[in-house]
């Protein structure tokens, strides 16, 4: 019984595997109706007007943590999270000053060629 049932998945196995066809990735996409202001955002966060933002931001609450004197817990909290706000909106401006870049998984095939040359056979 056991080997007519391990033929049985095995045929059945075989089978599957050749009537697959290939999953291709699809190309392009970008239809979704959230990208484009989600685009928008990424680029308000990222751009230069936003490192001017993160840069005051930091500026004027270090100086309110440093100069502010008394400060009740309220104002002292709030300043904390302008400060992390800064920051955070800033840390692309702060990452590209080391001379880094974003993420790169891999490196595409068209660069990998131009880095190593030509191939001459």
């Amino acid at each position: 019984m056991s080997r007519k049932l391990a033929s049985l998945a095995l045929g059945l196995a075989t089978v599957s595997l050749i009537m697959i066809e290939p999953a291709l990735a699809g190309g392009g996409g970008g239809g979704l109706p959230w990208e484009g202001p989600l685009q928008q955002i990424q680029q308000s966060i990222t751009g230069p007007v936003a490192g001017f933002i993160a840069l005051a931001a930091v500026a004027v609450a270090g100086g309110m943590l440093i100069f502010g004197g008394e400060l009740n817990d309220f104002a002292r909290r709030l300043m904390y999270v302008v400060l992390v706000g800064g920051i955070l909106l800033g840390a692309t401006q702060i990452v590209g000053l080391f001379g880094a870049g974003g993420a790169s998984i891999g490196v595409p095939l068209e660069a990998s060629i131009e880095a190593v040359g030509p191939i001459d056979g």
